[in-house]
């Protein structure tokens, strides 16, 4: 007796596995997104090569699930498939900007950071680096220490006086290790003497044997930075490096400042 082909049967032709009503319901999604001004279900009907009694159900079911909406007998794309629009276009921003710091981290040779000052909170919003330059190990909270490395301290910096003096009200300055910053007040008099396109440099404050630079990227109200680090016995590289980074910043700051909303 033959035995019936179970649905992951290599033998089951491929076609077989595919759902046609979901086919149908992707034609005809697609098919509305292609008419700016909506279109009737019989003009869609026709476009999909769909039967109207199946394209009416279809329909009917999207609308329901709010992929589609019906207004005066056409059809327009609904909030769900906006959704879908919009987090695919943020995963296209991220993915740029994933694709950038890499190419930063192997032309420079160094870890790329990207972080952001975000409804009160340092976000890191990526890190590139490789077996060859390792990024710092994360091994203390950086949202509760951003008085003790670069990055923070290069977001505190673009803060207002009272947005910055509430951030440290709510993380409070403490020793990390021997070199951190001992007090908000000696934290903030630093803070105060940073130039604005300035980068702000840490060496061993968050994580000894370890030195990094921080370059702020201000677009609107918006805070954010892109920061390197590296072992303590390249320090000489630091600077230089941090010089060459921002150069190539300046050269992207058009796509970064729309990635910037990532």
């Amino acid at each position: 007796m033959q035995r019936p082909a179970g649905p992951a049967d290599p033998a089951q032709p491929h076609s077989a596995t595919l759902i046609g009503s979901v086919q149908r319901a992707m034609r005809l999604l697609e098919c509305v997104a292609g008419h700016e001004h909506g279109a009737p279900a019989k003009q869609l009907a026709r476009e999909t090569g769909l039967a109207l009694p199946t394209a009416y159900h279809l329909l009917r079911t999207l609308v329901h699930e709010g992929y589609l909406h019906r207004d005066k007998g056409l059809f327009f794309l609904g909030e769900a498939a906006e959704r879908l629009s919009s987090s695919g276009a943020q995963q296209k921003r991220r993915s740029a900007v994933v694709d950038t710091l890499a190419h930063w981290r192997d032309s420079i040779g160094v870890p790329v950071y990207y972080a952001m000052y975000r409804d009160g909170e340092i976000e890191v919003i990526c890190v590139s680096d490789s077996p060859g330059v390792p990024a710092v190990e994360e091994w203390a909270d950086f949202r509760e220490t951003g008085h003790a490395h670069a990055i923070g301290q290069c977001l505190l910096s673009q803060l207002d006086d009272n947005v910055r003096r509430d951030h440290l009200d709510r993380y409070p300055v403490q020793a990390i290790t021997p070199y951190t910053v001992r007090d908000s007040h000696a934290l903030l008099r630093r803070l105060e003497r940073t130039r604005r396109m300035e980068p702000v440099v840490e060496r061993q404050e968050y994580a000894l044997g370890t030195v990094c630079a921080a370059i702020p990227i201000t677009v609107g109200t918006t805070a954010a930075t892109m920061a390197i680090s590296l072992p303590l016995h390249q320090a000489d590289r630091l600077l230089p490096a941090a010089r060459q980074l921002q150069a190539e910043v300046g050269r992207h700051l058009g796509s970064l400042a729309i990635a910037i909303s990532i």
